[in-house]
This record gives structure tokens, sequence and C-alpha cells, in this order.
């Protein structure tokens, strides 16, 4: 027996052995490092179709090093292969180096926990509601029901304002007055607006003050804070009650003037 062995360890047939080893053993490491992979992935965000695209990355790598490894093992040369495949793999990172930058993009989305599915966003003055985060784009749905694709490269090395992080978001809005209107009438007026609204939060309380002086009127400011998803009730809200408030009121809301003189 142990002449046998000593056969096969001394002879091209050991080679074969061991790279048979090797193989069944790399196959083995394979699936359990797929498994393992693949359950951390679905702590994640991503959508399943990313999921099986970095589980295959993963194995395409795993297979070159396996092969690799069998060659040795059979004394093939490797140095020519391992040349060809940096050679290889850095002509490909240069040819994808948008795609390359747009997945660093999408894992530092995910690690900074910058924005999540179902948050309300603005991207460099495109605004809407995340719909999904994928490996290569983020896609926005607009409250209009359009749907934006953004390369995560794009989105990372862009201005990102985030309407969801926060519980509160507070409402601005800017209202107009004439002249000769009583600015202590019109700041009561819009305090129980803001007060009779049945989404506005107590506290922080509203705020009324005077924002500046127009060339045809005097422009109020109301701040009003709520919940985040209730930001366009509130808005819109405020918008229509002053208005009919103002008007019950005798409170005039300007039209912009322009005097023309005329000479002969």
């Amino acid at each position: 027996m142990s002449e046998v062995l000593e056969f096969l360890s001394g002879s091209i047939w050991g080679n074969i052995l061991g790279a048979v080893i090797i193989l069944i053993i790399g196959l083995i490491l394979v699936k359990i490092l797929a498994a393992i992979l693949r359950k951390a992935l679905m702590r994640t965000r991503l959508d399943e179709s990313v999921h099986k695209f970095i589980i295959n990355v993963m194995k395409v790598v795993m297979y070159i090093v396996i092969t690799v490894a069998i060659l040795g093992k059979l004394n093939v040369p490797t140095a020519p292969l391992v040349t060809v495949l940096g050679a290889a793999g850095a002509a490909i990172a240069l040819a994808l180096k948008d795609s390359l930058g747009n997945i660093a993009g999408g894992v530092l989305i995910l690690a900074n926990k910058l924005f999540k599915k179902g948050d309300v966003i603005d991207v460099s003055g495109t605004e809407g509601m995340v719909d999904s985060i994928d490996l290569f784009v983020t896609t926005l749905k607009t409250y209009d029901n359009k749907v934006v694709t953004i390369p995560n490269g794009t989105v990372t090395t862009s201005v990102i304002v985030n309407y969801s992080k926060e519980e509160m978001r507070r409402v601005d809005c800017v209202f107009s007055v004439a002249y000769d209107t009583d600015i202590a009438k019109a700041k009561d007026v819009l305090l129980a607006i803001a007060d009779q609204c049945p989404d506005a939060l107590d506290t922080p309380p509203p705020v009324v003050g005077v924002n500046q002086h127009q060339a045809s009127s005097i422009d109020l400011d109301l701040k009003v804070w709520c919940e985040t998803s209730k930001y366009f009730d509130v808005r819109y809200y405020l918008e229509e009650e002053v208005k009919t408030a103002f008007d019950k009121a005798d409170i005039t809301i300007p039209y912009p003037r322009m005097d023309v003189r005329v000479t002969e």
C-alpha cells in the first residue's frame, strides 16, 4: 500500500488526484460561501437581482482561484495565466469605469444610510419618493408618477436632501398684505389659522413675522411644524384657509403695481 501511495505521490497520477481533491473542496467551499453571503445579503435593502449579481461575482472569483490552484497542482505554468487575467481585469475595469463607480456609489448609499426605500428625497433638483436602490441605479417616483432613474455615481456626487430623515418638518408660507394693513391684526389671523390646522404641531409653536417690504406689499412669514408625512396637507390647508380668513377680515392681498406716466 505504501508503494502505491509513493507511486501516486511521485507521478502525474498523484498530481491529478490532488487536482481532483482541490476541485471537490473548492466547489464545496463555493457553496458554503454562497450560502453565507446570501444570508448576509438578505439582511440588507438590496433587490433580489442585486443579491444574485453579487453572489455570481463571488463565484466567478472563486472559480478563477480554484482553476489557478488546479493548474499549479498539475505543474502547468500559472504565471502567464495570472498575467493575462490581470491585464484583462485592468482592461475590463477601465472599460467599465462608470459602472464600477455606480457600484461604489450604491455601496456608499447603503453603508452611510443616506436614504432608504420610501424616503422622499431631492437629488440636485429632482424630487421624488425612493422606489428602489439597486447596485447601479437609484429609482425615484415623482409626485406626478414619473419614474426617474439616476446612476448611483451621480447620486453620491450630488447634493441630497432627505425630507423623510426626520419625523418633523417645518412648513414655510409667505403671505403678502397691503401697506395700509394692520400688521398685528394680520399676524393674529395667521396664528389663529395655524392653531386651527388639525395636523399642525403645538411644539414647536407656530411663528409669524414680517419677512420684508416689497414694492407694493409687506411679506409675512408663517412657519408651522408638522409630521413629515403631513407636510402637503398642512401647506394646502394654510394656503386655502388664510385666503378665506383674509377676505373675512378685509385684509387685502395686493397685486403688483406699476406706475406709468405719460408725458407730452
